[in-house]
């Protein structure tokens, strides 16, 4: 059996991600006390169906503080059991959070009328920590659309798992590092093609800007030293089990130097991975996920 636990922040896109799951096949329970977990799964076992090979659970911050503390021992025990357990956390910046609030008008399910929304989101991370802990992957949709979180989590999760899905994502430290980074690089000391005119307005993925930075040579030793840490860092991730690793390379803006390099490191990282994706998120400014 395999147990996806699906958690995060509310608004943060957790009920797209089970809509999303569910439509590749888990039977999905959302808003499980996490205390009734436990007997949950091992009733599931128990019942040797097929229907329950693959389940999603939804766990939010509305269950007793113990009860949350206590996930990852619970956890522990139920791959002792043989079950693999995932845990997916969904993560997003407060400004966001509270846009997409004002613009669904929804509640947030920890506010009450003598504390305010920004405080409730504050509660909520705080409840969930030792979730975030226990993360296996965890997804920033601060700058993610519906459709870009399904198709993340076709990718990763639907994959197979004896392969270890590797992403790869740009980003501007103008607009913070990704929460859901585990490798952060900062490539601010490379020449920048934003001081051209000519190469501005395009990205790391033309072929103007490719030749501008491929002439440089701390642009190919700074390529070089970092592919060399990726590869000698995979195997370890692998030999310990990891499921998921997520590198994320940063520039000012986003554009163009942390561009360019996740193009050339992630095709090199193909040549012995498969489960390779890419990302960049400051070339993609919809970020409608809510749930």
């Amino acid at each position: 059996m395999r147990l996806v636990i699906v958690s995060g922040l509310s608004g943060s896109g957790k009920s797209v991600a089970l809509d999303a799951l569910e439509d590749m096949g888990f039977y999905c329970i959302d808003n499980v006390p996490a205390a009734l977990l436990e007997g949950l799964i091992i009733q599931t076992i128990e019942a040797r169906d097929a229907l329950y090979d693959n389940i999603a659970v939804g766990v939010d911050a509305r269950n007793r503080a113990a009860d949350l503390q206590s996930l990852p021992d619970l956890l522990d025990s139920l791959k002792g059991r043989g079950v693999e357990c995932e845990v997916l956390f969904l993560h997003a910046e407060d400004q966001v959070l509270l846009q997409r609030y004002r613009e669904t008008r929804r509640r947030h399910p920890l506010r009450t009328q003598s504390m305010s929304l920004q405080d409730a989101i504050s509660e909520e991370r705080d409840l969930l920590g030792p979730i975030i802990y226990a993360a296996n992957l965890v997804i920033d949709t601060t700058q993610t659309s519906i459709h870009e979180l399904r198709e993340n989590l076709r990718s990763r999760i639907g994959r197979d798992q004896r392969e270890l899905s590797i992403q790869i994502e740009s980003f501007g430290f103008k607009y913070s590092v990704p929460y859901d980074a585990d490798f952060v690089f900062d490539v601010r000391c490379l020449p920048n093609p934003y001081w051209d005119p000519a190469l501005r307005g395009k990205n790391g993925r033309d072929a103007e800007v490719a030749a501008f930075l491929a002439a440089s040579d701390v642009t190919e030793s700074m390529y070089q030293d970092i592919l060399a840490f990726l590869r000698n860092r995979i195997p370890e991730y692998t030999e310990n089990n990891r499921n998921y690793l997520t590198v994320a390379i940063g520039c000012t803006g986003g554009q163009h130097r942390s561009v360019y390099l996740v193009e050339r490191l992630a095709a090199a990282l193909r040549e012995a991975h498969e489960g390779v994706l890419v990302r960049h998120n400051q070339l993609s400014t919809n970020n409608s996920v809510s749930g």
